[in-house]
């Protein structure tokens, strides 16, 4: 990074903030009725009554949790969203493992409106009763399963409960020693709910005049997908490592012409199973839009010379260098002062 760009990047971590508004909404929630479940009985607080409780009834589910933090004097005509990925909540985004201030601090001080989501089934936007409603039970991530796979942290058979016999790759950017500090961020996730969470992503999407989506992993998709929906309010389209895309076949490109898109992704995607096979499937997608005469743009951080980044790009010990590579992609497009 240049002397200049390290000057700027200092400030963004440092200029105060004037906030005009701070609040947050739920949108995309339905209204379901519940039968043939039997009576039970709770006890509300230790030593307190017992309470018979009737679970039948009308509930809402199919909801997602959103916060917003509106400057006082936006420098961007259009706020910016930022989607989490699978088993976790917008937290990704408000403050690293570390303790250092995440993306969503890093765009407000950039001079955007931010708007963080908790997905359906995820954190503020609550559950819903399964099977009744989600129709299978949800999954719950492991240590292992994040630190060999999704998130690259150290290769196959690396992964210990002992910090000390733990074995990252190395040079990997994520702070490892923060790993327990991660894993407090970790929710459970369905595998029955993508058509409810799309239905909610839209719906955020159009209660705004227009949007930047900024997207993570399995929200990636979502995004991806938002924008075909809604392409003339979604404004660009940034996809950090999604694990899915829409397919070439049966959806229009080119009604994305004039919607920018950019990918990042980090290392050691060679050797991770799971990527291996996701990242062939969202190129197939990138080369559609293309083709279609889209601005879209694919970083290779390590092609770079930025090695070292792991799945959790927004948590990294550069994660501010990254922000700040996606910041200027914003800027030559105009999104951004």
């Amino acid at each position: 990074m240049s002397d200049q760009k390290q000057i700027h990047s200092s400030s963004l971590r440092t200029s105060p903030l004037l906030v005009s508004e701070i609040g947050s909404f739920h949108v995309g929630g339905e209204m379901l009725s519940l039968h043939g479940m039997p009576l039970r009985e709770r006890i509300s607080t230790n030593q307190g009554a017992v309470h018979r409780v009737n679970p039948n009834g009308e509930i809402i589910a199919g909801q997602m949790y959103v916060q917003y933090v509106k400057l006082e004097r936006p420098t961007a005509r259009w706020p910016l969203l930022l989607w989490h990925g699978g088993g976790m909540t917008g937290v990704n985004w408000e403050t690293t493992p570390d303790g250092r201030p995440g993306w969503q601090m890093f765009f407000l001080r950039a001079g955007l409106d931010v708007y963080v989501s908790d997905a359906v089934e995820r954190g503020r936007a609550s559950w819903a009763p399964y099977p009744e409603v989600y129709a299978d039970a949800p999954y719950f991530r492991t240590a292992q399963e994040a630190w060999e796979e999704t998130f690259r942290f150290g290769p196959a058979g690396s992964w210990h409960r002992d910090p000390a016999s733990r074995h990252p790759h190395d040079g990997v950017r994520f702070p490892v020693d923060q790993m327990e500090a991660f894993m407090n961020q970790f929710a459970p996730r369905w595998a029955t709910n993508n058509e409810r969470t799309q239905r909610a992503y839209d719906a955020l999407v159009d209660k705004l005049d227009g949007s930047i989506i900024l997207t993570h992993s399995q929200g990636g998709n979502f995004g991806l997908t938002a924008a075909l929906h809604a392409p003339d309010r979604v404004k660009a389209v940034i996809s950090l490592e999604p694990s899915g895309a829409p397919t070439a076949d049966g959806n229009n490109a080119a009604a994305l012409r004039h919607v920018p898109h950019l990918f990042v992704w980090g290392d050691y995607l060679d050797q991770h199973s799971f990527w291996v096979d996701s990242v062939p499937k969202v190129r197939r997608w990138h080369d559609a839009l293309a083709a279609a005469g889209t601005d879209v743009e694919w970083i290779d951080l390590p092609a770079r010379g930025i090695k070292g980044n792991s799945h959790a790009l927004m948590a990294d010990d550069n994660s501010d260098d990254i922000a700040m590579i996606v910041l200027d992609w914003l800027r030559r497009r105009g999104f951004a002062a």
